[in-house]
């Protein structure tokens, strides 16, 4: 439940068209909902401005569709993050309402439309084909989180020229969230060229020097732009979060 629906729930009962139980009946399970396996939080949208999330790694399908039932039965939006073909083709058949997005390896179940509320555009910029995955991950959760989102792939440092000529862009986004492997140079290169909040995602994209995004994330903690804030490797759920709670101020 998000503040809306309990502001109109509690307007119900003021006005009498809702009765007391059946006010208590709708807040029954709150702020959580015991599945033994699983405590879905159906209190953090009201408590967090976000709702909880899925983890899908580890969790089978069955187990993934039982939270996603309860979550979606409170008039949640379900979003389920490492999913990948196989336990998705699965959960496909236990929820049909859910739809697959393979190249950000996510599940999406809308329960209700996404009102578009942050202030401005987030743009993720993506420094090569590869880090694509992380970068829609992120992209999907800021969309869902009611943000205008903006993509700009393949503009890493090996062609600077690429990102150049796309100044503009930066310009006019409020939030900047820059996905990269590698050495994970790109941020600060963005850094260095905007005004506004640039939330750095290192991905475990790379030859073995980058020890699985090890180098990546040293290189966007140790940049030397300003106002860099860097999340964790291929974290482009906690990139997109960070990123609207920005955009939403």
């Amino acid at each position: 439940m998000n503040r809306q629906a309990l502001v109109e729930l509690l307007d119900r009962v003021q006005r009498g068209e809702t009765s007391v139980g059946d006010a208590v009946a709708a807040l029954r399970d709150l702020p959580f909902s015991d599945l033994e396996f699983a405590k879905p939080d159906l209190h953090r949208e009201l408590r967090t401005g976000h709702p909880e999330v899925i983890f899908g790694q580890g969790k089978t399908a069955e187990q993934v569709a039982a939270i996603a039932e309860r979550l979606a039965s409170h008039a949640q939006n379900v979003l389920v993050t490492r999913l990948e073909a196989a336990p998705a083709e699965r959960l496909l058949q236990l929820a049909p309402a859910f739809r697959y997005h393979a190249d950000a390896r996510l599940a999406v179940r809308q329960v209700r439309p996404v009102e578009v509320s942050g202030k401005g555009t987030v743009l993720i910029v993506s420094a090569g084909t590869a880090d694509r995955s992380v970068a829609e991950e992120a992209a999907w959760t800021c969309e869902l989180a009611g943000n205008r989102v903006e993509r700009l792939h393949d503009v890493g440092v090996a062609g600077l020229h690429r990102l150049l000529d796309r100044r503009d862009r930066l310009a006019a986004a409020r939030v900047v969230i820059v996905v990269a492997g590698m050495e994970g140079a790109l941020p600060s290169v963005v850094g260095g060229l905007v005004d506004k909040p640039v939330v750095a995602v290192p991905t475990s994209v790379g030859y073995g020097a980058s020890f699985g995004g090890l180098a990546a994330l040293l290189g966007m903690l140790n940049s030397c732009a300003a106002g860099v804030t860097v999340v964790n490797i291929d974290n482009g759920f906690g990139a997109g979060i960070a990123a609207s709670r920005m955009n939403h101020l």
